[in-house]
């Protein structure tokens, strides 16, 4: 994932383009950020909060160009919902001089993020965990007390995606390494998933999805976003899939799996029943895609309604993908279309500055 979107789902958008919005699953859009909590930090574009600083110990600090010092600052952590996915959650945590460490900290179970957590989900990291953070060279060096190694081992690789990308949201933060007392990590300690010796990064996906695959080597991973509902609860869920390394356009392949669905992967769901592109996905210079789709994007709505659920998953996913900027969609070749708000989509659209943001 390009480092522009890993800055974009907590930072900016371009404010020209129409912005996704609804239910606070991705964050207000333009007109929800009028009248702001005056605790918390919101950010125009080009101003990055957590936009990683290293100072002299090496720590990412925070660095805003506001003129007023907020209080709080937006940050995604990457927590466990009640199905066992890593899904990330927008919080207000405190203003501080080490965001990256304070992410972490914030994954803790019974630590600072206890009281925050929304319904049915749990943090990743075992109870009486201290953390340090170190960044050099976009490499952030997690080291960990003794009580790391105090996890159950179903939650082994949930630990390893929800650090890499919960750290890796932060712009000086290319890859990550796992310590214990000082000690470099080459494996996980419970079940021994080994660790890549040049540092872990976003390709080790997130809520990985091998299902109908034979051949691991013959494939690249893309990362796609589903549908969770829970009673009045709903929010968007990364899932990586396998792509055969014989599908080389990019944008195909994400819509392909939008359009294949969740498939084995539990109470997930999405809109692209019977959907179909039909023509080859148009790219522009700066990152604009254009797609043209048939008719069954209206899915039951009886007048020509573009779902919600739709217009987020594949934004979110396609976004993911290096050099994509914004979505346009087309049904028959015809570009006005309407959202369930009755807003016309006339403008391309940008990735939403937050995913799954949790208000109190």
């Amino acid at each position: 994932m390009s480092k522009k979107s890993k800055a974009a789902i907590v930072l900016t958008v371009v404010a020209s383009s129409v912005y996704l919005s609804g239910c606070g699953l991705l964050g207000g859009d333009e007109k929800a950020k009028i009248d702001p909590p005056s605790d918390v930090s919101y950010l125009e574009e080009g101003e990055k909060v957590d936009v990683a600083e290293e100072n002299a110990e090496g720590e990412v600090t925070s660095s805003t160009s506001t003129e007023e010092a907020a209080e709080n600052v937006m940050t995604e952590l990457y927590l466990i919902d009640s199905d066992g996915y890593v899904v990330s959650q927008t919080l207000a945590l405190p203003k501080t001089e080490s965001v990256a460490k304070q992410a972490l900290d914030y994954l803790v179970a019974d630590g600072p993020v206890q009281n925050l957590l929304p319904n049915g989900f749990r943090p990743v990291l075992p109870a009486g965990t201290e953390i340090s953070v170190n960044i050099k060279d976009g490499t952030a060096v997690a080291d960990f007390s003794s009580e790391f190694q105090n996890y159950q081992p179903e939650d082994e690789m949930k630990i390893l995606q929800s650090v890499t990308w919960t750290l890796t949201q932060f712009e000086s933060v290319e890859k990550v390494e796992l310590r214990v007392n000082g000690y470099e990590l080459t494996e996980m300690p419970v079940n021994g998933t080994p660790i890549d010796e040049k540092g872990l990064s976003r390709k080790v996906g997130i809520n990985v999805d091998t299902s109908g695959i034979a051949d691991l080597t013959d494939t690249h991973p893309v990362t796609v976003y589903f549908v969770s509902q829970k009673d009045d609860n709903t929010y968007y869920v990364p899932v990586t899939k396998r792509v055969s390394n014989k599908v080389d356009n990019k944008v195909e392949a994400v819509v392909q799996q939008l359009i294949e669905g969740p498939g084995y992967q539990k109470n997930l769901l999405s809109d692209f029943t019977g959907v179909a592109l039909l023509d080859e996905p148009s790219v522009k210079d700066d990152g604009q895609v254009t797609l043209n789709f048939n008719e069954a994007v209206y899915g039951s709505f009886e007048e020509k309604i573009v779902s919600e659920h739709f217009m987020n998953s594949l934004v979110l996913s396609l976004t993911e993908q290096e050099g994509i900027e914004s979505v346009a969609v087309m049904v028959n070749g015809e570009g006005e279309l309407v959202n369930e708000k009755g807003e016309t989509l006339s403008e391309p659209v940008t990735r939403p500055e937050n995913v799954n943001t949790i208000s109190f």
